[in-house]
């Protein structure tokens, strides 16, 4: 797939997200990148290469005290791991879409716990 392509299909799950949710992000940029850094993945502390479809690094919201001058927080799109599992550009735009909502749960405080239970149940629906 091509980056162009990938990233409307970026664009489309961030659009997926409900209006109230967008409108509360505060200081985070979504980025695409092609896989995880080194940076990143000594940050993981990861002993091999995980499988990392997206990446929030940052303060969550829920976090901040004091907050003002600061970088923005950044959730980081993988487009090589989502395309590795993927079958199908139907399937990649709906491994997107779940990654975004995802990692602005992270954004908005949720826990790694939480959002998979969350995820769970969605998908029991």
């Amino acid at each position: 797939m091509t980056s162009k392509r990938f990233e409307k299909l970026v664009d489309e799950g961030i659009k997926a997200i409900p209006e109230k949710f967008l409108k509360k992000l505060d200081n985070v940029d979504i980025v695409i990148e092609e896989e995880l850094t080194l940076y990143q993945l000594e940050k993981l502390k990861a002993k091999t290469k995980p499988l990392i479809l997206g990446l929030y690094e940052g303060i969550p919201q829920t976090k901040r005290r004091h907050y003002g001058q600061v970088l923005p927080d950044k959730i980081t799109i993988f487009k090589k791991p989502i395309e590795k599992i993927a079958s199908s550009e139907k399937e990649i735009k709906e491994i997107i879409k779940n990654t975004v909502w995802h990692e602005i749960a992270h954004h908005f405080g949720m826990s790694e716990k939480r959002v998979r239970e969350i995820e769970k149940n969605r998908q029991l629906r």
